[in-house]
């Protein structure tokens, strides 16, 4: 929000591949960097297929219970698969609306379920509020507070929920504060290096302007951020309220990832629940027609047209596309039903395959002498454990393993960097010119200001970071609001309004009014 939308978006560019080309030049480095940004694109796009396949099969489970689904299959279905099985058909149904409807269709798709999910969301807030005014919320002590000490031993739900207990050890957030600097380390090297190449980077790029795009990436927090923790948190007063209602065990197990759609079957008025669930429904295949279209495009525009078939007929293209699109689904759904569950499928994306993004990606911003081959070793250094840990790491939270994951691709990034030619003068030149960067730049600078007397370098790094604080604590509060809102906590509640808005007002004063033209 506060600089690097307007760093890529000044790049001039329309995808990630091509913005390769403007920072490392066109050489062999280029389309070794090129490739490997293809290649970490198709499996983080394959990593949120299968997420999805095996969320809205546990989802669809609760609404349409197998024993009615089960007399007209031919063969027999273990209840741990029912899932997998929900997930299958709801994908192929998916691929259709995706492959057939184009990016129009994902468009319209999701201004509906922002509608939809928006009159979803208040409804499920309200409720959870009313149900606060004749019942009790019975939780551990501590828990209405923000703060938190070394381990979660503090919140202690024996005698509550029992289960909950193990569910914690067994998820490896028993030492929250370690999990919690590790997530913040992570978030804040991730959000250095900028959106992924997928449809969050493309978003970007698609903005009339650097300014617009600052304002579009800022616009993100304050419209989803309110609506989407009224309804979460929502969602878990009511699951903490009505626990023994809901419907959680799946194989003779209690699965925690049922509470949603569990609350939802138990807890939302019919006719809203139609609504809800198309919604969420929508959501789904907004999401599954982005992510399919992103790793399509990847396939036949990176690979197929650039390497195999340059001279390809209009026909032939989309005939490829067809094809691509099937056979990414299938391998989609076969990484989905090896996953564990919904919450490890997440964790390894969010932490092991950010992982392996992070450090060549925040290098190329920041280090005018970082090249191509340093990108390209870097994230071939953490793509491959990041595609082994989870095998020889089977106990641990793949967070844990993110800092080795960090130090290998720094070795590879600096050593591939180090030991092969800087990029070219005059691409880093022009790079420079065009993206005003701050950072390691200063014999780039140099020159530039010497051959372009009317050059003015950047020199907002420390307003920049002032504002990226102030940002922060303003995302965290609009994350805070409604939750407090929801649980009637009126005191943490007014003092969550008056960060917000003086936050907001300094916002307004250093970032806003100071945004760039261009």
């Amino acid at each position: 929000m506060v600089f690097l939308s307007i760093w890529l978006r000044r790049s001039k560019v329309t995808t990630g591949a091509e913005w390769i080309i403007t920072r490392f030049g066109n050489k062999t480095d280029s389309k070794l960097s090129h490739g490997v940004v293809v290649f970490f694109a198709l499996i983080l796009c394959l990593g949120y297929l299968a997420y999805g396949f095996i969320g809205l099969g546990k989802f669809v489970m609760i609404f349409i219970p197998w024993e009615i689904v089960a007399p007209y299959i031919p063969f027999t279905v273990p209840e741990a698969y029912v899932p997998h099985i929900y997930g299958i058909a709801f994908t192929l149904f998916a691929v259709f609306y995706a492959v057939l409807g184009g990016m129009a269709s994902i468009v319209w798709a999701d201004v509906m379920q922002y509608v939809i999910m928006t009159i979803s969301a208040i409804l499920i807030g309200v409720l959870a509020m009313k149900a606060l005014t004749v019942e009790t919320l019975n939780v551990p002590e501590g828990w209405h507070s923000p703060f938190f000490g070394w381990k979660l031993d503090d919140l202690d739900w024996r005698g509550i929920i029992d289960e909950v207990n193990a569910k914690i050890a067994g998820d490896g957030y028993s030492l929250f504060s370690i999990f919690f600097m590790m997530m913040l380390f992570k978030g804040l090297l991730v959000s250095m290096a900028g959106p992924a190449p997928t449809y969050d980077m493309q978003k970007v790029l698609s903005t009339k302007s650097p300014k617009e795009a600052a304002k579009m990436s800022g616009f993100v927090s304050v419209v989803l951020m309110p609506i989407r923790y009224f309804m979460i948190a929502g969602f878990a007063v009511l699951g903490i309220l009505y626990y023994d209602r809901l419907n959680l065990m799946v194989g003779g197990q209690i699965d925690f990832e049922q509470i949603l759609p569990s609350a939802i079957a138990e807890f939302v008025p019919v006719g809203f629940m139609g609504l809800l669930l198309a919604g969420l429904l929508a959501a789904f295949n907004g999401t599954f027609a982005g992510t399919l279209n992103a790793a399509q495009a990847y396939i036949v525009n990176d690979i197929y047209l650039k390497y195999v078939k340059p001279e390809a007929s209009n026909n032939q293209i989309k005939n490829m596309n067809y094809l691509v699109g099937i056979l990414v689904v299938i391998v989609s759904i076969i990484f989905g039903i090896f996953a564990q569950d919904v919450n490890s499928m997440l964790q390894w994306i969010v932490s092991a395959l950010y992982g392996s993004y992070v450090v060549s990606n925040v290098l190329k911003w920041y280090w005018w002498r970082f090249n191509g081959y340093g990108y390209f070793w870097g994230m071939v250094a953490g793509l491959l454990p990041a595609l082994i840990f989870p095998y020889v790491f089977t106990e641990t939270l793949d967070l844990y393993y993110f800092p080795w994951l960090l130090l290998i691709s720094v070795a590879g990034a600096v050593l591939g960097t180090l030991l092969t030619k800087p990029t070219d003068e005059a691409t880093l030149k022009e790079f420079y010119k065009t993206v005003k960067p701050w950072g390691f730049w200063e014999p780039i600078k140099q020159k530039v200001v010497t051959e372009n007397s009317g050059f003015v370098p950047n020199k907002n790094f420390k307003l920049d970071m002032f504002n990226v604080i102030i940002g922060t604590i303003a995302q965290t509060a609009l994350v805070a609001l409604p939750i407090y809102l929801v649980l009637k906590q009126t005191f943490p509640l007014v003092i969550t309004i008056v960060i917000t808005i003086v936050c907001g007002f300094i916002l307004k004063k250093t970032w806003w009014d100071r945004l760039p033209e261009e």
